[in-house]
């Protein structure tokens, strides 16, 4: 960038900083660039970011050979509100916790807390199917624990849930005496037991309708929500991230997460920008739920961006509730939440509310219907986007490109063992064993594509963009002992950059502004300990910001 000598003068900068910069911008790197009031002023060679230098004022970083210097990162669809949340309200399971421990330990010291502490709800999450799936708990036996108290145990994907009677009492779902009342709710499943009543096990949309009948407003305050905004920001600014849409704001079923976020923005306290979803569910009054999340965007400030509605299509291909073609191994085709109809409607509403869609899709046929009604129903400039994605139909990748359909998504299910990796072969359907959870086809059809953690969904995977950058470029993650699940889909080094900075920066709204370093946007970026676009491939996952940077300031460092 060339500026007039008296320019130069009028816009010395605050911020000076040299190294070798990746700048997001079509992979260009660049040696030097200023900061003033927040925002970029010059990027370019080191001489000329000199002229812009104050002796006395203008701080200057040299970073030269000591890493890379970049865009700070984003999570494209992360749940850290409800994460930290669940560490708060609740009780959380270890990821090797079996059901057996879960009733002789966890859950009674759950109970002891909750009444030493007069609580009108016993909330958890964590527990693994994989390890509870021969050994189911049931309603009953957590009866026998506490029958007084409403519980409700989410599993570690979000999926499922354990409860006893009295929360499947106040749910309607059935009466103390054991008289049911309802045996279904649309987009879920609530297991019944031979005698026709039901087990306490929940999957899907019946999780999410029973739990909404908790004491959520007591149980999630809004002062809670503002204590569990600190945490958020400490974890992503130590990681590197200044930007991500949470997945479900409106997870405890009340605005507690709006305001509390809002507030925290307004006392000056928020240092990256929080895109929210508002959740909508299958057994939801459509109309009344959209005006709520309308209502919901009057939240909205200088770092809160309350601007997605978000709906689940199906459920999980590896737990046996993503809606695919072909069927599973044993002849069934997974939860389908909305109809084709539906979707289209919805999208249409919200879109002309000035909201884009961020929809849930696992299997490919739950690609196809959500496709099909963005292409319907949407408008293209809303960037309405697919979340998961793992897996797609060849027809689908050019509607997704022509109509601007967007991606968040993850290869960090590639961070498996070689021996879960096989086992998965033997549960979802044919064609679809190694072949999931697409990334470099994005690239391939030119279809924006951010990266996503899914945070805590994804327990034991890595939630740095340095880990997850390793994934994507390898296929596997050195921690983990296993083989590359199909390394055709790997992503070069700056691929892997442009899905965690820019391209998220574009699925937010905010690409005008933030997700690359580029005169007259926000200067926010990282000084990363190590050169991830030159180190060893396998080295890469070990990288970790030295500083985070947002609008100008330093806001984490090591």
């Amino acid at each position: 960038m060339k500026m007039a000598g008296s320019d130069i003068e009028k816009n010395k900068a605050d911020l000076v900083v040299y190294g070798k910069i990746f700048t997001s911008e079509e992979n260009r790197i660049v040696e030097a660039f200023a900061v003033k009031d927040g925002k970029y002023i010059y990027t370019g060679d080191r001489k000329g970011a000199e002229a812009f230098v104050e002796e006395g004022r203008t701080e200057v970083v040299d970073y030269t050979g000591k890493g890379l210097v970049m865009p700070s990162c984003g999570n494209g669809h992360a749940h850290y509100s409800m994460g930290y949340a669940l560490q708060s309200v609740g009780t959380i399971l270890g990821a090797n916790d079996d059901a057996d421990k879960f009733l002789t330990e966890i859950l009674p010291a759950a109970v002891k807390k909750a009444r030493d502490t007069g609580a009108t709800t016993i909330f958890g999450f964590g527990w693994n199917y994989m390890l509870f799936k021969d050994n189911m708990p049931t309603r009953k036996q957590l009866d026998a624990i506490c029958d007084d108290i409403p519980i409700y145990f989410a599993d570690e994907e979000g999926h499922k849930g354990l409860v006893n009677t009295l929360c499947l009492v106040k749910a309607g779902i059935m009466k103390e005496d054991g008289t049911v009342l309802r045996k279904e709710v649309r987009g879920g499943e609530i297991v019944m037991d031979t005698d026709g009543t039901p087990t306490g096990f929940l999957k899907e949309q019946a999780g999410t309708f029973v739990r909404s009948f908790l004491d959520n407003d007591r149980l999630y305050t809004v002062e809670t929500a503002k204590a569990v905004m600190a945490k958020i920001q400490e974890q992503l600014l130590s990681e590197g991230y200044t930007m991500y849409i949470d997945g479900w704001g409106n997870y405890f079923y009340n605005d507690h997460f709006y305001q509390g976020a809002r507030q925290v923005d307004e006392a000056g306290d928020m240092h990256f920008i929080l895109g929210l979803s508002y959740e909508i569910e299958s057994w939801m009054n459509i109309d009344q739920a959209l005006a709520e999340a309308d209502e919901a965007r009057k939240y909205a400030s200088a770092h809160v961006v309350p601007n997605w509605v978000k709906l689940f299509m199906d459920g999980t291909v590896e737990g046996g509730t993503g809606f695919v073609d072909p069927l599973y191994p044993d002849g069934h085709q997974g939860l389908v939440n909305w109809t084709e109809e539906e979707t289209t409607d919805i999208t249409r509403k919200t879109n002309e509310k000035g909201m884009s869609m961020h929809i849930h899709t696992m299997g490919n046929k739950a690609v196809n219907r959500a496709v099909s009604a963005f292409v319907s129903g949407g408008k293209d400039e809303m960037r309405n986007t697919l979340v998961h994605v793992r897996n797609v139909n060849d027809t689908d990748w050019k509607r997704m490109a022509e109509h601007n359909i967007y991606a968040t998504a993850g290869i960090l299910w590639h961070n498996m063992p070689s021996e879960a990796s096989e086992m998965l072969k033997t549960i979802v359907p044919a064609g679809m064993e190694d072949k999931s959870y697409p990334i470099k086809s994005y690239f391939d059809h030119g279809i924006n594509m951010s990266s996503h953690s899914d945070y805590p969904a994804l327990s034991g995977c890595p939630d740095d963009p340095f880990g997850i950058m390793e994934i994507a470029v390898t296929a596997v993650h050195p921690t983990v002992k296993g083989d590359p699940w199909w390394p055709e889909e790997r992503l070069t080094r700056e691929q892997a950059l442009t899905a965690l900075t820019i391209n998220c920066a574009r699925q937010m709204f905010i690409d005008k502004e933030r997700g690359s370093i580029s005169e007259g946007k926000y200067a926010d970026f990282l000084l990363v300990d190590k050169d991830v676009l030159s180190c060893p491939e396998n080295d890469i996952h070990t990288a970790r910001p030295a500083a985070t940077y947002f609008e100008g300031k330093k806001v984490f460092s090591v």
